[in-house]
């Protein structure tokens, strides 16, 4: 499979990358890929992976060090995804890595205070955290969200529901998009509220899902919850431009996770067509088959050459932000529709077996959908991707 794995590139990865590639790699092949299958049929995996991700460096990864991370430039955050999803299974991955979405906005606009409290805990495996935006009235219209924070004194009265919220369940700080202003339509009166996992008022249900099995994925109810208003994160009625700065990353994130379940399912469909004969002939000699491995490979690397070239123009500052965040939504669509592609190429080359529980290819033809959908629907990508282009 020499084909597969081509050399790192150094104007992208430098050695200080790789030697964090292999001590991911090898945590991953440790921790998490002997037991994926476990835990999907489980629908949890251990808390306690969270701490040993952390040892690991792994969940301060691109945070100040005085929360107790480790600074980190947009690279180091293609590793992370690339390598967890080596594994074959999202659902670990995402709830692993859900305060990658959580913790963002805490970071930015935050108060010391509130940084503090939440950072730390959180990065050193201790707490988990979660982004609650979702709702069952829309799922990517942010701007008419409905859950209310009505300001009563030093809290704020929260109403209203999230739903298809990862880590919902487990999370001990849920990052909120409320609307502190009802009189205030769309995208103004929108502010970001970090809501306590024990607050009084607060229920979760777990969701039963196509994909994603081990990663719990809650819908959460808002009854009358007190919230102190130093949980405010940044000015009250400014938090759209927050969420939708912490969507450029999620994104790329997703399109880096994308090209790498692709990869996985690739290199199942190409040990499985080695080793399976027809009529005494490797599948793999077969022309039919030598095209449909060849396709998925021009998918991949079409689909990652992209992810690095915009990794490498955030990092240098090279292009405008309305471009940069057009061609982040085209990425996600890109690199998603190149996993589905190969997910369903992967199933078809593998047979019976592909159908069958227990292999990268079927799991990760499940969990196609939640990625094409989460963080951001194609249709959506599409069109907010013609709409900062000027189309």
């Amino acid at each position: 499979m020499e084909f597969l794995d081509a050399p790192p590139l150094p104007f992208y990865f430098s050695p200080d990358h790789e030697q964090f590639r292999a001590s991911l790699r090898d945590f991953v092949a440790r921790e998490i890929t002997p037991n994926v299958h476990e835990w999907d049929e489980a629908e949890t995996f251990p808390r306690s992976l969270y701490e040993r991700a952390a040892e690991m460096g792994i969940q301060g990864l691109g945070y100040p060090e005085e929360y107790g991370g480790t600074p980190a430039d947009v690279f180091y955050q293609l590793v992370v995804a690339e390598e967890f999803a080596r594994c074959g299974g999202g659902g670990v991955q995402a709830s692993m890595n859900s305060h990658s979405i959580a913790l963002p906005p805490i970071l930015a606009a935050g108060s010391d205070e509130l940084k503090r409290r939440v950072i730390p805990p959180v990065l050193a495996g201790k707490k988990i955290a979660a982004l609650a935006i979702t709702e069952p009235s829309g799922g990517s219209d942010v701007a008419n969200l409905r859950t209310t924070a009505v300001r009563d004194g030093d809290h704020y009265v929260v109403n209203g529901e999230k739903t298809f919220i990862t880590s919902g369940i487990r999370a001990d700080f849920i990052t909120t998009a409320v609307r502190t202003d009802p009189a205030v339509k769309g995208s103004g009166g929108i502010s970001v509220l970090v809501i306590d996992g024990d607050t009084l008022g607060l229920t979760r249900t777990p969701l039963k899902k196509m994909g994603w099995w081990s990663s719990d994925t809650a819908h959460l109810h808002f009854d009358n919850c007190r919230v102190p208003a130093t949980n405010l994160v940044g000015v009250e009625n400014r938090g759209f431009k927050i969420f939708m700065k912490n969507f450029n990353s999620e994104r790329l994130f997703m399109s880096a996770l994308a090209c790498g379940y692709a990869e996985v399912c690739l290199k199942e469909a190409v040990d499985w067509t080695r080793q399976r004969t027809l009529s005494g002939i490797p599948l793999s000699e077969r022309q039919v088959v030598r095209h449909k491995l060849m396709d998925m490979t021009l998918r991949i690397d079409a689909a990652r050459t992209l992810v690095y070239d915009l990794a490498y123009r955030i990092e240098h500052q090279l292009s405008d932000p309305a471009r940069l965040v057009a061609r982040i939504c085209l990425a996600k669509v890109q690199a998603t529709q190149a996993m589905q592609f190969c997910a369903d190429q992967a199933v078809q080359l593998l047979g019976g077996m592909g159908y069958m529980r227990g292999t990268q290819s079927e799991r990760i033809y499940r969990e196609v959908k939640v990625m094409m959908i989460g963080g951001g629907s194609e249709e959506v990508m599409k069109d907010l991707a013609a709409r900062q282009l000027g189309v």
